[in-house]
């Protein structure tokens, strides 16, 4: 029978709130004081989570009870002989497992351990939640259980947060990130768009949509003039929506609208998230995102006026929702159609006032139309990105009964996320074996989602498996090393690492694809069916030039993939397929990087120490991975390091990454919309996808510095 820690903990155990901000003040000596927080864990873990875990005798009556009490589901455990499910319990405890800094454990057991229905006390360890994780994924594969496990235990592979919150739970949402579907310019769309937004918000997740085919406001509905209300009502509704449904109460509901630069309300669209916007119009918590081709930049260098085109009149006239047309092959045409409704504004005026917007706001997210386009693989126009725009894939459109059944179910889009971390990647005893069951536990989570509720999520998944690998901790990993970010070094290591593993999650797709005869749908459309993609790999020489960057990988035992290898893997696959249509996005892995200890995606650090607002705790601190008092030098922030570094270190992932990257640019609190407007200009031409939040530093009480205060004297 279940039983509770009934001691009080006496007060000789420190206050661990204190010892963690400890590390926000130096020491007598002038260091920061990195051994506080390690006390704060130990303190934390003896003062709180002890006292308020419920205990067993052994681990065979924890699971009978979970599963009686209706916490764990029970059909995962049954794939499994129990003598297995115990072992692999008790082997995960014996790893040596502990928390590197107070945040970490803060965040497992306020977000992600499993508690009593009262929410009082903790069920689970690390240990136990990592197990649950690896058993659903493995699906009764006793060998692939063991190795999801080992690989989150040392750290190196994270799921995202849905995946890893949820696994194993009687009562849970779904395991999937996040969601991206279209909106057809007609009622039956709009209605289905926000029961979707109900639907998916509750399960778990970001959701996006498509406006792009929206009717502009003013157009014509069933041919009378200026009837439509254009897109600011959608907005409104989605947003109402989100605030709605949120995931049990563990997430909170979250979207994002993005909106083609050419649509005639793009400007209204922007208005929203002006500071001094009218409430009426206002949206505060929807995200919003821009789609941009290459002939905006065009016409602003030239200082030329851009064209919005009708999405009626584009629809109308040529058959082809708006978000479906490739604006800059057709831009001198849809601009010469006197039958299509246009107006103009100055193209360099559109960029000032984006730029006005994201000093405002932070946003509106870009994605770079045509150079995801150029890049994509897959057969299809991609039009959209989605709530953290790392998401790029090919959709769609579905069509509808005036009941709201649906006539045609098209293909949106859902994508199952984890990451890397590329330090104890690089770590690994067995890099491709890492890679391999990263790929394989995302994939299961492709194969066991199927969400009804919204039929177009449902059939897109099973038609494309797709799934997304990320990243994370690489300024950690490259400060470990002695390696400055954004440094010529750092470049080629980032370069050959993305190129390293895109040769591994290619290569373990295409045995997914032998194993189970099955590739995604529309493979013989693609470029990896030709053949075409692997040519990059073939004509260049993808061979470290720094004898620093050659020791990580030899120091490693990692083999960079060499010609014959692109040549065998491309014969493979062009044999047998690839099962996932997409595998890579970077996303910005908040949560999961500080319960893993990395810093965050592939971006700097934000601050030597972070200052982390976290509920009714107030400040959490938490220290940068592998610094300590002799490397701060290597830890230069975000805002110190500055734009172009970060573009730069950027475009060599993203040369190797099928989807995208969350690249948030960060600016220091001098920074003007002009240096904003460059930044965007220079991603666009390195080849940059999609641009995530823009930051400004905001300096504390206006620019002074505190006497003894890490964060404040950086």
């Amino acid at each position: 029978m279940a039983t509770t820690t009934a001691e009080r903990v006496t007060q000789a155990v420190p206050d661990y709130h204190a010892l963690n901000a400890m590390l926000n003040l130096y020491d007598r000596n002038g260091q920061i004081q990195f051994e506080k927080d390690s006390e704060a864990v130990d303190a934390f873990m003896t003062a709180h989570v002890q006292p308020n875990s419920v205990t067993f005798n052994d681990a065979e009556e924890r699971l009978r009870w979970l599963v009686a009490e209706g916490y764990y589901d029970d059909a995962v455990l049954k794939r499994y002989p129990p003598a297995f499910v115990t072992a692999l319990i008790k082997h995960a405890h014996a790893s040596g497992f502990r928390f590197q800094t107070f945040l970490g454990a803060w965040k497992f057991y306020t977000s992600y351990a499993l508690k009593t229905f009262d929410g009082k006390r903790y069920l689970e360890h690390f240990a136990d939640r990592v197990c649950m994780v690896a058993l659903t994924l493995a699906q009764g594969d006793e060998a692939l259980a063991c190795q999801l496990t080992d690989e989150m235990l040392s750290g190196r592979f994270q799921p995202a947060t849905p995946t890893f919150l949820n696994c194993g739970k009687q009562q849970r949402g779904e395991l999937v990130s996040c969601f991206l579907l279209r909106i057809e310019d007609n009622m039956e769309s709009i209605g289905r768009a926000v029961n979707s937004a109900l639907q998916l918000s509750k399960r778990g997740g970001g959701v996006a949509f498509l406006l792009s085919n929206l009717r502009e406001s003013g157009a014509p509905i069933k041919r009378i003039e200026n009837q439509s209300s254009g897109v600011i009502p959608v907005m409104k509704m989605l947003e109402d929506a989100f605030s709605y449904a949120n995931q049990l109460g563990a997430r909170q509901g979250a979207g994002a609208v993005y909106l083609h630069a050419h649509h005639p309300d793009i400007l209204r669209f922007l208005d929203t998230k002006r500071e001094n916007a009218d409430e009426k119009i206002r949206i505060k918590t929807l995200s919003l995102g821009v789609v941009i081709p290459d002939i905006t930049f065009q016409l602003a260098k030239e200082n030329a006026d851009m064209a919005l085109f009708s999405p009626y009149d584009v629809e109308r006239l040529y058959g082809k929702p708006f978000g479906d047309i490739a604006i800059s092959e057709m831009y001198a045409e849809l601009e010469a159609d006197t039958r299509v409704r246009k107006k103009y504004i100055n193209a360099r005026d559109f960029f000032q006032t984006l730029a006005e917007i994201q000093f405002e706001s932070g946003y509106p997210y870009i994605m770079y139309e045509d150079t995801v386009n150029r890049a994509n693989p897959i057969a299809g126009r991609i039009n959209m990105s989605n709530l953290c725009s790392e998401i790029l894939q090919v959709n769609s459109a579905s069509t509808y009964d005036e009941n709201l059944d649906y006539a045609a179910t098209g293909h949106d889009i859902s994508c199952n996320l984890g990451s890397l971390n590329i330090a104890h990647t690089m770590d690994s005893p067995n890099f491709g074996l890492t890679i391999a069951t990263a790929i394989r536990g995302l994939t299961a989570v492709s194969d066991m989602s199927h969400i009804r509720s919204v039929p177009s999520i449902e059939a897109g998944n099973a038609a494309s498996h797709a799934i997304g690998l990320g990243q994370m901790n690489l300024h950690g990993y490259l400060a470990r090393e002695g390696i400055a970010y954004g440094s010529p070094e750092a470049l080629e290591f980032t370069n050959l690492y993305f190129y390293t593993v895109t040769w591994h999650a290619l290569h373990t797709s295409m045995l997914l694809a032998r194993e189970r005869g099955q590739r995604f749908a529309g493979f013989e459309q693609s470029r990896y069916a030709s053949g075409e993609y692997f040519t990059q790999y073939l004509e260049v020489d993808w061979q470290p030039k720094h004898a620093r960057v050659r020791a990580l990988f030899q120091r490693s035992g990692i083999t960079l993939p060499s010609h014959e290898n692109w040549r065998q893997l491309r014969e493979a696959v062009m044999c047998y397929g690839i099962y996932n249509q997409n595998l890579q996005a970077v996303p910005p892995t908040g949560s999961i990087s500080y319960i893993n200890h990395a810093t965050s995606s592939i971006h700097p650090i934000v601050s030597k120490v972070e200052i982390r607002k976290e509920g009714k705790t107030g400040r959490v601190y938490y220290p940068a991975p592998f610094m300590n008092n002799d490397n701060l030098a290597l830890y230069q922030d975000a805002y110190e390091i500055g734009p172009q570094a970060i573009i730069d270190t950027y475009a060599e992932a993203t040369r190797h990454v099928d989807q995208g990257l969350s690249l948030t640019l960060f600016f220091p609190d001098t920074a003007t919309t002009r240096d904003i407007n460059k930044a965007q200009i220079y991603a666009w031409k390195k080849g940059i996808k999609t641009l995530y939040y823009i930051r400004l530093r905001q300096l504390a009480l206006e620019g002074t510095e505190i006497e003894g205060c890490v964060s404040c004297a950086l």
